[in-house]
C-alpha cells in the first residue's frame, strides 16, 4: 500500500516517514527515549547495532546495518508505522541519527528536530533562524542540509549561512555559535553538508564553489567553540604568506591569476575519520571557473582540486594528497563519500578507502599513504579511457576535448555519482551505488569563444561555460545528447564487474541503505522507496511516497522493533 498523509492527493510533501513490520513491541508501549548517553569516539566505533550514531552509521561510513529483522522474507510486510510532517518545499536530503531512542534531524534550513524514534512526537526543535536571502547564494536551486552529529552530550549542525551551532541534547538549548565564514569573499558562504566530530572536535567544510569561494575547512573545540585549526584546499594570493606549508606546492600547479575568483575546492560534503590511523579524510570540489583555460591560465594540475586529502586531525597538516581529476575540466569534484575498509588486495591485507567521485572511476587508495590500488569505470563516461596505474591519472580521450569541439560529455556536471551515499557490504564485497548517465553540454561562454577574454560575472556563479541563448544555439548544432537515465549498481571494487544494476524510474536517484537482511533500500526522483535482494537486485518491496526520495534511508532498533526511516519531499 503507498504511503499516504492527511491528503493523498497531495504531491511531493515534505515527510519524515518511519516503517516497520506489522507487529509491534508491547515492551515498547508508553516507553518514554531513554536520557541520552554522552557519544565519544569508543562509542561510534563500537557502533551498537540498533543506533545509527554518525552520518554513514559510524566512521567507516559503511552504511550497512547488522540488523536483519526486516529481511528477504519480511519486507513485504514492511508498512507505515508513523510519519511526520515537515513543512517546506526545497530539497531535503538529511540523513537522521539515532540514539537511545531519539531520532534527529534537519530540514533544509537547518532546522534541527529531536523526535522520539518510537513514535515520531517531538522532544524539542531548535530554529537557528537561518538567513533566508542566503537562498541566492545556493548553487543548484535553494537551501541545503544534509544532517549533524552527534557528540558528547550535544547536537552539532551547520546552517545553510555558514555557522557552526552547538546544541544540548537533552533540552534543544544553544551552547554555543560560530561563523565559519570569516574568511573575505565578495559573495557569503554557505554550508550544505554535515559536520564531523571525532577526536573532541568538530569538522566543517563550506561549499559553492561556483560563488567565486576559495574552499576550506576548520576544526573547532567540540566543547568550547575555539577555532583549533583551518586548512586551505587551494592557494590564495602568491603575494602573501601561505597559510600552511601545503599551498606553496600547491601554487605552482596553478596559473594566471585565480585568486581573484577564488579558486574553489570547497569541502562541501565528504569527511570521515579514521580511528585505526588517527587520520581524517576530506574530499574536495571543483574548481572557479570550472573551465581550467580561463580558471588557471598555463594549464597545471591545480592542487588540491577534486581531491582526496588525509590531513592530521590535531594539527590540520596533510599526510598525504590523491588528485582524482587533475586540472579538473567538467566539475568532476572528490566530494562524494568515502568508505574505510580492510581488503585483501593482491595478496596482502590492506587498509583502504573507497570511493566513487563524479568523474565515473571507481578508486580503491591504501589509506596510509595514498597508494592508488585499484580504478576502474562503473559509469557512462566520454572524457577519459582509463587510469594509468602508474602515475595515476586518467588518460582523457582527445576525441573528447570540449575545448576543440562544443559537445555534450559524460559523466555530466552532476557525475556518474553525486552527494548521494553509497553502501559497502563488506562480507560481499559489493558497493552499491546510485549512479546516473546525465549529459551536460560544455562549451566556451560567447564572449570568450569570440575575444579569449572572460570577464568575471559579479554576484553570479562564474562557470565558465556557455549559458542562455548562446549555449542553445551551440546545442541546436551539436549531436542528440545520450538520454539520462539512473542506475542502482552492485559493483566489485577489486575486480570492476558489476554484480547487477536495475534501471531506475527517474534520473534523479536516492542514497542507498544496506542491511544484513539480504537488502538493499533506495528511493529516486518519481517518489518510489523500493527494496532489493543484496544478490542479485530483484526488486522485493516498494511503496509510494508521494515526493521525491533523494536523502539517503537509515535503519535503527528500538525494543525489539527494527524501523526504517527517510525523508521524502522535493528534489
Amino acid at each position: 500500500m503507498p504511503i499516504r498523509t492527511t491528503s493523498p492527493a497531495r504531491a511531493a510533501v515534505s515527510v519524515l516517514v518511519a516503517l516497520a513490520l506489522p507487529a509491534p513491541d508491547p515492551a515498547q508501549v508508553g516507553r518514554k527515549p531513554a536520557v541520552p548517553r554522552p557519544v565519544d569516539d569508543q562509542r561510534i566505533e563500537e557502533n551498537d547495532p540498533g543506533s545509527w550514531l554518525a552520518y554513514g552509521r559510524g566512521f567507516r561510513q559503511h552504511r550497512f546495518s547488522p540488523l536483519e529483522q526486516v529481511n528477504r522474507e519480511t519486507v513485504g510486510a514492511l508498512g507505515l508505522a508513523w510519519w511526520r510532517e515537515i513543512g517546506v518545499r526545497h530539497r531535503l536530503q538529511s540523513s537522521p541519527i539515532i540514539a537511545d531512542g531519539v531520532l534527529y534531524y534537519t530540514d533544509s534550513w537547518s532546522v534541527v528536530s529531536a523526535i522520539d524514534a518510537d513514535t515520531g512526537e517531538e522532544i524539542w526543535t531548535f530554529d537557528p533562524a537561518t538567513k533566508r536571502s542566503v537562498a541566492r547564494w545556493s548553487c543548484c536551486g535553494g537551501p541545503i542540509n544534509r544532517g549533524v552529529a552527534l557528540y558528547g552530550s550535544r547536537v552539532y549542525a551547520a546552517t545553510f549561512d555558514a555557522r557552526l551551532v552547538a546544541i544540548e541534547a537533552a533540552t534543544g538549548q544553544k551552547a554555543w555559535e560560530v561563523d565559519t565564514a570569516d574568511y573575505p569573499s565578495r559573495v557569503p558562504y554557505t554550508i550544505s553538508g554535515a559536520p564531523l566530530a571525532a577526536t573532541g572536535k568538530v569538522l566543517i567544510g563550506n561549499s559553492g564553489s561556483e560563488w567565486d569561494h576559495r574552499g576550506y575547512v576548520t576544526a573547532y573545540d567540540a566543547e568550547t567553540g575555539e577555532r583549533l585549526w583551518r586548512f586551505f584546499t587551494v592557494p590564495g594570493d602568491p603575494s602573501e604568506p601561505f597559510e600552511h606549508p601545503e599551498l606553496e606546492k600547491a601554487a605552482e600547479t596553478w596559473g594566471g591569476e585565480w585568486w581573484k575568483l577564488g579558486g574553489g575546492g570547497t569541502v562541501w560534503n565528504a569527511m570521515t575519520y579514521d580511528p585505526d590511523l588517527e587520520t581524517v579524510y576530506i574530499g574536495t570540489g571543483n574548481g572557479t571557473p570550472w573551465a581550467r583555460r580561463i580558471r588557471s591560465l598555463g594549464g597545471g594540475d591545480n592542487l588540491y582540486l577534486s581531491s582526496i586529502i588525509a590531513l592530521d586531525p590535531n594539527t590540520g597538516r596533510m599526510k598525504w594528497h590523491y588528485q582524482t581529476t587533475p586540472g579538473d575540466n567538467w566539475d568532476y569534484t572528490a566530494t562524494q563519500d568515502m568508505v574505510l575498509t580492510e581488503m585483501a588486495v593482491d595478496g596482502s591485507q590492506r587498509k583502504v578507502l573507497l570511493q566513487a567521485p563524479k568523474n565515473g572511476f571507481f578508486y580503491v587508495l591504501d589509506r596510509e599513504d595514498g597508494g592508488l590500488l585499484r580504478a576502474h569505470p562503473y559509469g557512462a563516461m566520454t572524457w577519459a579511457t582509463r587510469v594509468d596505474m602508474v602515475t595515476g591519472r586518467p588518460v582523457e580521450n582527445s576525441r573528447a576535448d570540449w575545448e576543440k569541439k562544443p559537445q555534450w560529455m559524460l559523466p555530466g556536471n552532476t557525475g556518474a555519482h553525486n552527494w548521494e551515499p553509497m553502501a559497502f557490504d563488506a562480507g560481499r564485497g559489493l558497493a552499491y551505488i546510485p549512479t546516473h548517465d546525465r549529459p551536460f553540454f560544455f562549451a566556451f561562454p560567447k564572449d570568450y569563444q569570440e575575444t579569449g577574454v572572460y570577464t568575471p560575472r559579479l554576484n553570479r556563479m562564474n562557470l565558465g561555460v556557455a549559458a542562455g541563448a548562446y549555449r542553445a544555439e551551440m546545442i541546436e548544432q551539436a549531436d542528440e545528447p545520450p538520454d539520462a537515465v539512473g542506475y542502482l549498481k552492485a559493483f566489485n571494487p577489486l575486480t570492476g564487474e558489476t554484480a547487477w544494476r536495475v534501471r531506475n524510474r527517474s534520473a534523479t536517484i536516492g542514497g542507498v541503505l544496506a542491511t544484513a537482511g539480504g537488502l538493499v533500500f533506495q528511493g529516486d526522483g518519481s517518489g518510489f522507496f523500493s527494496a532489493y535482494d543484496s544478490d542479485s537486485g530483484e526488486l522485493l518491496w516498494e511503496v509510494d511516497a508521494y515526493g521525491s526520495i533523494i536523502a539517503p534511508p537509515v535503519t535503527y532498533r528500538i525494543g525489539n522493533t527494527q524501523y526504517v526511516a527517510v525523508i521524502a519531499g522535493a528534489s
